[in-house]
């Protein structure tokens, strides 16, 4: 009784997969098979003679790849078809924050002088570790020069970071380098070997503070002003001598 029990479930089963398959097999002979792709094109000529996508969005026609033959009027051409490359989203609709930072660079630096000197593209670029001046109108105080421990780059709002020593104090300086008050940012002094880190913090800790940089500014003045210098550095000598 058992076994008569668990079989007469499945037969019944069997029966009814049977009639579905055998419904299907009609229905197939009496009516055309309907694909998703045939339900979603537009029959309709409204629906033809919509407004077309835009070259960069439409779909291109494959090409097929051909074999080079000594016969180039009669190419070979193979079983499967090569298509275009699909375009970039970011360069056909780029985002708003990038164009609006864009317009805001080119209002500010008009000459392109400081989107060059912090570019990682240029070789003379300003590094992380170099000594950096930097003028600004507002008081009318004096330039600040310090280590430069980080550069922040963020559009518009690329900024610098500075670090000296005044009075025997530390001091650090945020900078923004597109700002109006920003009058110049000028390179006193590179370093030798280039840094493996993008922000120097370890320069904070006694071991490694370069403290007061103001004599690497001094050098640099005199390397600029050359004919001050040589008449003052030449008058020195000789009474250095004289005195000897």
């Amino acid at each position: 009784m058992i076994t008569q029990s668990t079989r007469r479930p499945l037969s019944s089963w069997k029966a009814v997969f049977r009639r579905c398959r055998q419904a299907q097999q009609q229905q197939r002979i009496t009516m055309p098979f309907r694909t998703m792709a045939t339900e979603t094109t537009p029959t309709q000529p409204e629906a033809a003679s919509a407004t077309p996508l835009p070259p960069a969005i439409a779909l291109q026609k494959p090409r097929f790849h051909a074999i080079k033959t000594n016969n180039p009027s009669k190419p070979i051409r193979t079983a499967f078809a090569v298509y275009p490359r699909v375009p970039s989203a970011r360069k056909t609709c780029p985002a708003a924050l990038e164009s609006y930072h864009a317009q805001q660079i080119r209002r500010l630096d008009r000459s392109g002088a400081r989107t060059a000197l912090f570019s990682k593209t240029n070789p003379d670029a300003a590094k992380p570790g170099d000594v950096l001046q930097v003028t600004t109108r507002k008081g009318g105080g004096e330039p600040f020069a310090g280590v430069c421990l980080s550069i922040r780059r963020a559009g518009v709002d690329t900024a610098i970071l500075l670090r000296n020593h005044v009075s025997r104090v530390p001091v650090e300086m945020w900078f923004k380098v597109y700002s109006p008050n920003v009058v110049g940012v000028e390179v006193v002094w590179r370093r030798p070997r280039r840094a493996r880190r993008a922000r120097l913090t370890y320069m904070r800790k006694p071991k490694h503070d370069m403290g007061n940089v103001d004599h690497l500014v001094d050098a640099w003045r005199r390397t600029r002003n050359v004919f001050t210098t040589k008449g003052k550095g030449a008058g020195g000598k000789g009474v250095r001598g004289a005195k000897r």
